[in-house]
């Protein structure tokens, strides 16, 4: 017990829920079918679980349900020890913050030399350079870290299947430094199976790990290979297909390395991993979790003891969720899935600079991305806690699902021969592919929205234009890069064109029905998904009947017409109205909404919320003659 200076006991913290009635779950579970009855749900009396009507199932199957209450007996540890899901160290990131890594790949030396001294002075703690076709020239590493302290900044290599050359390149810099080999830190980035998966390129694990395992003994502190997983989850992957791969990979360089001489000990040591962070916050925090609990348990097989069991584990902003249109509010995208690799206890973040998708990222963009990371650590102190999201039962539940299923993709890539004889297969690719297919089909359908692309576009914006970024060559076998923005942009992309062209986008009008109260819900999601295919609304205002529409539509300059209105309004007026439309030269009506029978009979199509709205969109630019 606590005692106070004059020794008298410690009064008992007050009870702050006394005095209130002890909810439950059948009582929230009410309140839950209120709600869903009041937004026109009907629920039975007799269901059980009505509140799972509110719950969604990720890519990997797991359910996302509303609540989440006490009683799984999960256990996390503690930071630092065994299975290692709450961190790799019992402090955390509490003492020194997470180390801001910052990528480079232009391949001007001068340009990357100017840029990479100004992230080091303003924050950024490590470098990450892209060497070769992708990046900057080998032969210029030197120049371009010329006016950094090699013994304080650590740089962190991705070179492709030049892994070799620009090692040598690398290390041949701290060597004419001054620098001691015992104290060169950073990582050679040695990842041929990483490799692989973006280039389609055959792989020679056994190589690369034989030249790193060279490297070792005169570099204590110097990462060797890097187990990247950004490749999956770039083609389309779930976050277990991500952590599958991820692992399988260590295992295969954990594998290659002691072959080539290392004790099992060191190798796992000298790996770092790499995985997406997204702006979904809770998944990316539940998956930097799962990860380490998934490598403690491969490494306990293996033997090893426990101080070696932990990962090393870089996050970096997903490219995958990127936007070339309406660009900055990839700012806020990065902004959260930063928050959720630092709560997640990732020990390097990345993250992208806001016009990453448009090409080499400029000044302010550069900026912007470090000063994202100095705002999370210095401001909101989210290093100031180790495992801040430890106890949420949401995150712990979803933390041990997507170890569970992370696990399963594991013992599916080692069931077919291992990391890289599941690519050379083509298992890895098919299995990325049908979850791409689901993914793009809830995209196309705006059940997954992307704002300022499929939700709220503004047609008017500037075009951000930026310096391609060189890209390595890649084979017929690579995986594929998406982005889920951009068959929308490519949309817009022939909007754009069409423009420029002609002097005028692609039309639609709007036959805004009744008064504005009447027609604005319709006529605004209308305007809305039309927009995010870049065909431009026209609207008049409130219009009084069928006459009155097909006067409006005549001067609108359209070829197709949307009627915009209620139910009730749909009704007395909807078949009538589209008649005269026609009649006024509209060569396709839609309405917006679901119609019943005899209003659809009377329109070519509907626009409605679930629809395939990118079927559709990409329908209208074709009939509307909008080149591809």
């Amino acid at each position: 017990m606590n005692m106070p200076e004059n020794g008298a006991p410690m009064p008992a913290p007050p009870d702050l829920a006394a005095g209130f009635p002890e909810a439950t779950a059948e009582q929230w579970r009410r309140l839950v079918v209120q709600v869903l009855r009041r937004s026109g749900t009907e629920v039975g009396p007799d269901e059980e679980a009505p509140e799972l009507r509110l719950a969604h199932t990720t890519y990997d199957g797991i359910t996302v349900r509303p609540l989440y209450v006490p009683g799984d007996d999960l256990d996390s540890g503690v930071p630092g020890l065994p299975p290692f899901t709450r961190g790799g160290r019992p402090e955390g990131s509490v003492v020194h913050g997470w180390d801001v890594r910052q990528r480079h790949a232009h391949p001007d030396p001068a340009v990357s030399r100017r840029a990479v001294l100004a992230d080091l002075e303003n924050g950024v703690t490590s470098l990450w350079l892209v060497a070769g076709p992708a990046g900057v020239p080998a032969d210029a590493l030197a120049d371009v870290l010329a006016d950094v302290h090699l013994d304080l900044a650590p740089v962190f290599l991705e070179a492709g299947a030049g892994y070799a050359t620009a090692a040598d390149a690398l290390l041949a810099a701290y060597a004419e430094r001054g620098v001691a080999p015992s104290a060169v830190r950073g990582g050679l980035g040695a990842d041929p199976l990483g490799t692989a998966a973006r280039t389609g390129e055959p792989v020679d694990v056994a190589a690369a790990a034989a030249f790193a395992a060279g490297c070792a003994a005169a570099h204590p502190d110097l990462l060797l290979m890097t187990a990247d997983a950004t490749p999956y989850h770039d083609a389309g992957g779930s976050e277990a297909q991500e952590l599958g791969a991820a692992v399988a990979t260590g295992v295969a360089y954990l594998r290659a390395l002691t072959a080539a001489g290392l004790p099992l000990a060191e190798a796992a040591g000298r790996l770092e991993f790499r995985l997406a962070a997204t702006a979904d916050q809770f998944l990316t925090i539940a998956k930097l979790r799962a990860a380490r609990a998934m490598w403690h348990r491969v490494t306990e097989v293996c033997g090893l003891p426990v101080p070696h069991r932990a990962m090393r584990l870089h996050a970096v902003t997903s490219a995958a969720m990127m936007t070339r249109r309406d660009p900055y509010v990839n700012m806020l995208r990065t902004t959260l899935a930063g928050f959720a690799a630092g709560v997640g206890g990732a020990d390097a973040v990345t993250v992208r600079p806001f016009d990453d998708a448009l090409g080499l990222p400029d000044d302010f963009a550069r900026r912007i991305a470090r000063n994202t990371q100095s705002l999370l650590l210095e401001e909101a102190h989210v290093a100031r806690v180790a495992d801040p999201a430890g106890g949420s039962f949401y995150v712990e539940r979803l933390t041990a699902e997507l170890y569970a299923k992370g696990w399963e993709y594991l013992q599916r890539v080692e069931a077919a021969g291992g990391m890289a004889a599941a690519l050379a297969s083509g298992l890895v690719a098919a299995d990325l592919h049908q979850v791409w297919e689901r993914r793009r089909g809830d995209l196309a359908h705006r059940r997954t929205p992307v704002t300022g692309v499929s939700e709220f576009p503004d047609l008017t914006e500037p075009v951000v234009g930026r310096e391609p970024a060189p890209q390595a060559p890649a084979a017929a076998a690579a995986l594929p890069r998406h982005r889920y923005a951009e068959e929308y942009e490519a949309l817009r992309d022939r909007s754009d064109a069409h423009l420029a062209a002609t002097g005028g986008r692609p039309r639609v009008f709007l036959a805004t029905l009744g008064p504005v109260a009447v027609h604005t819900a319709r006529a605004a999601f209308a305007a809305n998904l039309f927009r995010s295919g870049g065909i431009e609304p026209v609207s008049v205002g409130a219009l009084d009947g069928p006459d009155a529409a097909a006067a409006a539509f005549s001067g609108s300059g359209a070829r197709i017409a949307c009627i915009c209105s209620s139910d009730d309004v749909y009704a007395d007026q909807a078949v009538g109205t589209a008649a005269a439309l026609r009649a006024a030269g509209a060569e396709r009506v839609l309405i917006a909404g679901r119609p019943d029978a005899s209003c659809a009979q009377a329109v070519d199509d509907a626009v409605s919320t679930g629809c395939d709205a990118l079927s559709l969109l990409t329908e209208l630019a074709d009939f509307l003659g909008v080149a591809a």
